[in-house]
């Protein structure tokens, strides 16, 4: 799995950048599913956090999730994350 993360109006943090790689391990079950995960974060009054995943059966899925805490909307975006990828999941494996 390839990741992109990336900041738009602001810098990321050690600590910010960190707790990210933290939270991507959350879904390190999936990573021999998943291509590509392009992550951006844009601050404007809140953090949004917008989020490309590209899966190896060529199924996307984009993700979006917004807050004026950095941790809490990041913990957002991860469970949506979490439960699209398990539902493509089973999706593929209902199909073989």
């Amino acid at each position: 799995m390839t990741k992109s993360i990336s900041a738009q109006g602001f810098s990321l943090e050690k600590d910010q950048s960190d707790l990210i790689n933290q939270k991507l391990q959350r879904i390190a079950y999936a990573e021999d599913k998943i291509v590509d995960l392009i992550l951006r974060v844009k601050e404007d009054k809140k953090y949004y956090f917008d989020a490309t995943i590209n899966f190896k059966w060529g199924a996307n899925a984009h993700l979006t999730s917004d807050d004026f805490d950095f941790a809490a909307g990041l913990n957002k975006l991860m469970d949506v994350l979490d439960n699209k990828i398990k539902k493509e999941k089973d999706k593929v494996q209902e199909k073989k």
